[in-house]
């Protein structure tokens, strides 16, 4: 039987100043974003994006996943906790950060980045969509090293037992979000991204692909405690939060698609 490592959390202290591996792994994740970013503006220079507007678009995508993840992990999971402690709200090193409530951030913050430089939203973010797994990837990765959002009891070979928790082999259910939501998510929104679709169906693509391999993961993930964090109806409030994700992405491909052929048609018309 496994048993978690128990990392210390801070990865280099100097002084009062402590570097925390979640934080290095949100470093790395906007890292990613950049270097990705810049491959795919290389190989086709005649996209919309510059590498100016990609670096607006992680200025603003920064600001988006931090207030709208820690105000989403706030409001989603752990209301009544944070009520109590609200000077803990900003302690966003602890770890606690929601990806539905940045997924929100980042959309308003990308509506803004259209409007600055006159895009269309969904240019916008069909162009962000295969930079963004790898980064949620990492930030899985900074769960694990907190040792945090573990999973449910399991009798599996690889069963792991958090000590900080109980003595009972659970799911590492942050490595297996790690393979699915980063991994598997990245492999898949790059290849289909690789050739050219009609206009919002990367992002839908990626909507049904983030619900549907977050709300598998699960079933594997204790649910989280605290206000809004149970289950209902058998559904976790992870789930619950990606349904409306996948609904979106599923009407989000088909007005592409549809769009895209009535666009065909009328040209045809017009020759």
């Amino acid at each position: 039987m496994l048993i978690h490592p128990q990392f210390d959390p801070v990865a280099l202290a100097i002084g009062p100043l402590s570097i925390h591996w979640y934080g290095l792994m949100y470093l790395l994740g906007f890292m990613l974003f950049i270097l990705l970013g810049r491959y795919r503006i290389k190989q086709n220079p005649q996209a919309a994006f510059t590498n100016t507007m990609l670096d607006d678009a992680l200025f603003y995508g920064v600001l988006g996943v931090i207030l709208g993840g820690r105000l989403g992990h706030v409001l989603f999971y752990q209301f009544g906790y944070y009520l109590q402690h609200p000077l803990e709200i900003f302690a966003v090193w602890q770890g606690g950060m929601s990806f539905h409530g940045g997924f929100i951030g980042v959309i308003i913050a990308m509506m803004l980045l259209a409007h600055k430089h006159k895009l269309q939203w969904l240019t916008v973010t069909d162009f962000i969509a295969p930079l963004v797994p790898l980064g949620l990837g990492a930030g899985r990765i900074g769960n694990f090293i907190n040792g945090e959002l573990w999973g449910r009891p399991t009798d599996v070979a690889w069963g792991m037992i958090f000590p900080h928790v109980d003595n009972v082999p659970r799911h590492p259910s942050q490595l297996y979000e790690f393979a699915l939501e980063g991994i598997a998510l990245f492999i898949l929104i790059w290849i289909y991204s690789s050739k050219p679709r009609p206009l919002g169906a990367v992002s839908g693509m990626f909507m049904i692909g983030y619900g549907t391999f977050r709300s598998f993961a699960e079933f594997f993930r204790e649910p989280d405690d605290g206000f809004m964090g149970v289950m209902t109806l058998g559904i976790s409030m992870g789930q619950w939060l990606s349904l409306p994700m996948i609904i979106a992405g599923v009407g989000l491909l088909f007005w592409a698609y549809r769009s895209a052929d009535k666009s065909t048609q009328k040209a045809k018309n017009w020759r």
